[in-house]
């Protein structure tokens, strides 16, 4: 853990400076420098478009606060990168503020925001006091400045209250009778993740007077930003021992008044994130993208990658109605300092583009290249990532990853990125995106239009870590599908997603075991075929960060190989549809811990290092659970120590949809084999080989009982043959749900015919379905059973031009939405 320990102790040595925020006199600065020498040594080594062409940004004038993701700079990167936590003073604040003023704002980047370190004590009050040193003319000096450029002022705080501000007992500013010894919990609690605060008792109507006290302070400076870091759940702590929600609830509560944006950091719990959507403007969802590495770089590919995999968690909790996921500073505008390569400064700000996070460059200001500026200035990109339409992908199994996002005007931006090793064209089949048809598509990088395609688009030559990014405009006639995720998508009232009540897609193994009795031969034991082994080759599981092979190794591995990883940081994820998971691997005395993440959240930290005097561990189930709700889950391990970190297999434990785990098939008496299948029979796919599937002559359907012909099984070769039964479930696994009636969920389109698919079940009823504002129809969508992916309602020969279409829920005990299309015109 040396490399995430390091990075901890550099944050901490930063968030001393400010821990002075709620230290007592004007020696704290000092104090919290001595006190950590070695962070500080540690510190020291480390670091227009057309009109069609890209989705319409919001108009700035007179929206809400946080209706679009920011653009603006950070001055913790240069903070790293220099080596001194002093490194904002007044004169590089101002040269920023200039620098931006001349290079960016016009572009839209308007944030100046000051990080750990800007103050030096406080008033009588307990209330911070800027830095004399680093702003000999005040910090009013400078808020000024940088409003006079006509920009947006930003400043950084944690959780929680000092001890020598609980210590002193200071009066609260314009609240008789409460004082700073008393708002603090008892016994004494830590409240942030470095330990230098108390955690604050907001039990006491006196603690949030003193948060208001401070945010009253902010708002007659002109503070317009404030960045809350060290926040849990999250900050590397889940289970609770620390909690700083009560803290982020007080300081929106004392923020709103003054129109000041709130920015949480870092690496939030993905648990909470309707909590942080209900309080703040924007989340950190991963740890710092700084390298820690002095000046020789800001970032690394690394800290990039691994973005990705938090992307594809996190992508449906951001939006214009809730708030904006942040990937940390862009770091792309130099590249002598960036640490990436000019198509990985590319593949970045796509990223942060298309994933609508805030986009705040870390950069010396001063000191931009001309690439990139035309990185961080180019007019498609800005307005893709201004629309606030975070992209998802299409999946994550594969090094050349595609990545989209439905636009109100029926367009769809799409990006791909080669996370591989070679160049690779990467093939764009429009119905992975939700088109059906032909459409035209423009490079927005290039920002010129590429011609009309039909079913699909190949952009060339995508480079090692680079990327493209287009508009893909369907043509009049084809037909647009959305998903109850999409973010065209409205809903009024109370919804959940999931939480059981979505059907998944699953694939259960029939072990086939064929032999001669005549021959002597007899039927081989069977297995349990709802444990499904996915070896470390599986094309399912992503590897982030850079990962070996190792094949032929003789040491008893599963299939006799493994793939390994030697760079803290690197990954693997695998998404399954099961109860339960197993990672299964080698344990020994190279090897060390690994993070452990189920369904985007921490939930253990693994020890695979073994005593050297007990040799190797192999096929080692060194994670395991159960019991968990059958349905769609993700597995993250994340190495964090040890020379290396390995993957043998993963085992998969599945809800049993077979009432057998195998049949055995004798060439002595051939007879035709029986299984009953324990999903609807309707929801059976199919049944496959080797992802071929079997003809219409080699199995038939009565009822639940699926016959496979012994004309068939006879076919097969002696020894054991694996069948593959594959069910449907709902699109894309999910669903949203009330159980309130008068629910209702809203999509405005502009075509010629629109229908609705989704599941039907025992615990539906009716829906009322209006077009226009009319109540067109009354569905019953309740049933004896569930099926999915069920059409129950469609309109054509709807007029051209703009329509609304709502459901809403009438009867049932809930209303399931699933899948939305309609023919554009």
């Amino acid at each position: 853990m040396d490399t995430d320990n390091r990075h901890a102790r550099a944050r901490r040595w930063l968030a001393a400076l400010t821990a002075a925020a709620l230290s007592f006199g004007s020696g704290a600065v000092t104090s919290a420098l001595a006190a950590t020498p070695a962070e500080a040594s540690t510190l020291a080594e480390a670091s227009v478009p057309a009109a069609a062409s890209a989705p319409a940004a919001p108009d700035p004038a007179g929206e809400e606060l946080g209706a679009r993701p920011y653009m603006g700079w950070s001055s913790y990167s240069m903070q790293v990168y220099s080596g001194n936590g002093k490194w904002i003073t007044a004169d590089q604040i101002i040269a920023q503020s200039d620098a931006m003023h001349d290079k960016l704002q016009s572009a839209g980047y308007e944030y100046i925001n000051i990080d750990a370190g800007w103050n030096d004590g406080v008033d009588e009050y307990g209330r911070p006091t800027p830095s004399a040193t680093l702003y000999p003319d005040g910090l009013q000096a400078v808020i000024d400045h940088i409003h006079d450029n006509g920009q947006k002022a930003g400043l950084y705080l944690i959780p929680g209250i000092s001890p020598q501000v609980y210590e002193a007992d200071l009066p609260i500013f314009d609240a008789p009778g409460c004082s700073t010894g008393d708002i603090v919990k008892q016994p004494l609690q830590q409240a942030d993740y470095w330990d230098i605060g108390y955690r604050i008792d907001f039990t006491d109507p006196c603690a949030q007077a003193y948060v208001d006290s401070i945010a009253d302070v902010l708002g007659e400076w002109g503070v317009d930003f404030l960045k809350f870091d060290s926040v849990t759940p999250g900050s590397g702590i889940g289970d609770l021992s620390l909690d700083a929600r009560d803290d982020v609830a007080a300081w929106s509560k004392a923020l709103e008044p003054h129109g000041i944006w709130f920015e949480l950091s870092w690496a939030l719990d993905i648990r909470y994130a309707d909590y942080w959507a209900e309080h703040a403007q924007g989340w950190r969802v991963e740890w710092d993208v700084e390298c820690y590495c002095g000046d020789e770089a800001l970032t690394t590919w690394e800290n990039i990658a691994r973005l990705f995999p938090r992307a594809a968690d996190w992508w449906r909790y951001a939006g214009p109605n809730r708030g904006w996921n942040d990937f940390d500073s862009l770091n792309v505008g130099n590249g002598e300092m960036d640490g990436l390569t000019r198509d990985e400064r590319r593949t970045a700000t796509t990223l942060w583009a298309v994933s609508a996070a805030p986009m705040y460059v870390g950069n010396d200001l001063t000191r931009l290249d001309e690439y990139g500026l035309e990185l961080l200035t180019n007019p498609e990109v800005i307005a893709v990532n201004q629309a606030g339409r975070p992209a998802r992908p299409v999946s994550t199994t594969t090094k050349q990853q595609t990545w989209f996002a439905h636009n109100p005007d029926g367009s769809v931006t799409v990006a791909v990125f080669n996370l591989g090793r070679a160049d690779a064209d990467i093939r764009i089949p429009f119905a992975d995106i939700g088109v059906h048809g032909s459409a035209k598509v423009r490079d927005l990088w290039a920002r010129k239009n590429l011609g009309s395609h039909d079913g699909e688009f190949v952009a060339e030559d995508v480079p090692i870590h680079g990327t493209r990014l287009f508009t893909v405009t369907p043509a009049k006639g084809s037909t647009i599908g959305l998903n109850d995720d999409d973010a065209r998508l409205s809903y009024d009232g109370a919804w959940s997603r999931n939480g059981g009540k979505e059907t998944v897609a699953a694939t259960q193994p029939l072990t086939v075991s064929v032999f001669d009795s005549s021959q002597g031969g007899t039927a081989p034991a069977q297995g349990s075929s709802n444990v499904l082994a996915v070896n470390d080759t599986d094309p399912g599981i992503a590897y982030s960060g850079n990962w070996g092979y190792s094949s032929g190794r003789g040491l008893g591995d599963h299939q006799d190989d493994v793939h390994y990883a030697e760079t803290n940081g690197a990954a693997f994820q695998y998404t399954f549809t099961g109860t339960g998971v197993d990672w299964v691997t080698e344990t020994h005395e190279s090897q060390g811990e690994a993070e452990v993440y189920l369904d985007g959240v921490l939930v253990d930290t693994v020890d695979t290092h073994r005593d050297p005097a007990e040799g190797r561990g192999v096929q080692e189930v060194v994670y395991s659970v159960r019991d968990l709700t059958d349905g769609a889950h993700t597995l993250r391990v994340v190495k964090k120590s040890g020379q290396f970190l390995l993957l043998d297999r993963i085992d998969v434990v599945q809800a049993s949809l077979l009432d057998v785990n195998g049949v055995a098939f004798d060439r002595a008496a051939a007879e035709d084999a029986t299984v009953h299948v324990l999903r609807d029979p309707g929801e059976l796919v199919g049944i496959y080989r080797d992802g071929t599937p079997l003809g219409d002559a080699d199995y038939t359907r009565e009822g639940d009982a699926v016959i496979l012909a012994a004309a068939y099984l006879g076919a097969l070769p002696d020894g054991a043959t694996t069948l593959q039964f594959r069910f449907r479930g709902d699109l894309n696994d999910d669903v949203h749900w009330s159980a309130d009636d008068g629910a209702a969920v809203e999509l405005a389109f502009r075509g010629t015919a629109v229908a609705v698919s989704g599941p039907i079940a025992p615990d539906q009823g009716e829906v009322e379905v209006y077009l226009d504002g009319k109540l067109v129809d009354t569905v019953d969508v309740h049933a004896a059973v569930r099926l999915t992916q069920q059409e129950w309602f469609s309109k054509t020969g709807l007029k051209k031009g703009d329509h609304t279409l709502r459901l809403v829920k009438k009867g049932g005990d809930v209303l399931r939405v699933d899948g939305l299309s309609y023919v554009t015109g």
